[in-house]
């Protein structure tokens, strides 16, 4: 749990085995990371055909959320167990480790959530074809993979390339593939953007857990190079993000109209002084919600942009 001004432990007015327990459990803070993609896989579809698959698109984000929700859970279960999670943590409390939710409980909502999105997933199939399959099917065995198994991707390292990856390319292509049949060019530009803009989340969060994270050997980047690596980590993903939304129209590849997606970016360098300069986990929690807002007014901007350049 945080720790309050005199140095305590707030106590939780969240009841155990509670819906409450479960909201906290899917971290709706980070839910924009689901959402996003899918807004932009779907623009991008609309700018490129003219019309969409309303239900397939449906599908998609149901299925991109509860993708997300199951990894949070997982993520949840998983670093209780390897004591990541401990009562010294600064970030928010977590379910298991709290005592709100026991590892059983938990156990069945992850596969509730993965089998959400599966059925989602079997809807897209049955419309999209076989490829989905295959997107499924990783995204699903990566959430899981993401502090499970034999080698968790988030102890190893591995996390800001698998949410570069599955929360920026393979969301926002993936959409506009149900979505219009397509795998367009510009669909990979609009994927680095929200790509860049999810890592930067997990980098916030990386950053406010690494001497917790050091103490359990879960080597994220950040352990492993040091708070310096994560602050300029952050800042490059700034950079990505905006050369993707100026790289669209330069190449051909959107409309100019998207440029209006640079208009949050200041609230960025807004964030990253702040995770330069603060070292207290209440700012750094902000800090991370505050860059999950970025990346949702980004993405909805970059929407509009495509939209609008179609019309």
């Amino acid at each position: 749990m945080m720790d309050t001004p005199n140095g305590t432990k707030p106590q939780l007015s969240i009841r155990k085995g509670s819906l409450g327990a479960w909201l906290l459990a899917s971290r709706p803070k980070t839910l924009p990371v689901a959402f996003a993609p899918v807004a932009v896989g779907a623009s991008v579809a609309y700018f490129v055909k003219g019309q969409l698959q309303w239900a397939a698109l449906a599908a998609a984000l149901i299925g991109a959320l509860f993708i997300q929700i199951g990894t949070n859970f997982a993520n949840d279960l998983f670093d209780a167990k390897s004591g990541a999670d401990d009562e010294n943590r600064i970030g928010p409390p977590r379910a298991v480790q709290s005592g709100l939710l026991t590892a059983q409980a938990m156990v069945r909502g992850t596969i509730v959530a993965f089998g959400v999105a599966v059925l989602a997933g079997s809807y897209l199939v049955w419309h999209s074809g076989w490829p989905i399959v295959a997107i499924g099917v990783l995204s699903v065995a990566s959430g899981v993979a993401y502090t499970g198994g034999p080698y968790p991707l988030g102890y190893n390292g591995l996390g800001d390339v698998f949410v570069f990856v599955f929360f920026g390319l393979v969301a926002v292509l993936g959409t506009t593939f149900v979505a219009a049949g397509l795998l367009p060019p510009g669909g990979i530009f609009a994927g680095s953007v929200a790509g860049a803009l999810a890592t930067a989340v997990l980098v916030v969060n990386n950053v406010r857990d690494a001497e917790g994270d050091r103490k359990v050997g879960k080597r994220t980047l950040v352990a492993r190079f040091g708070r310096r690596f994560g602050e300029i980590e952050y800042g490059l993903l700034l950079l990505v993000a905006a050369g993707s939304i100026v790289a669209t129209p330069l190449l051909g590849y959107g409309p100019w109209h998207v440029l209006i997606a640079l208009l949050p970016l200041p609230l960025g360098l807004v964030n990253w002084r702040t995770l330069i300069r603060s070292r207290d986990g209440q700012v750094l929690n902000d800090c991370l919600a505050s860059t999950a807002k970025l990346m949702l007014f980004v993405s909805l901007l970059m929407s509009v942009g495509f939209v609008l350049g179609r019309a």
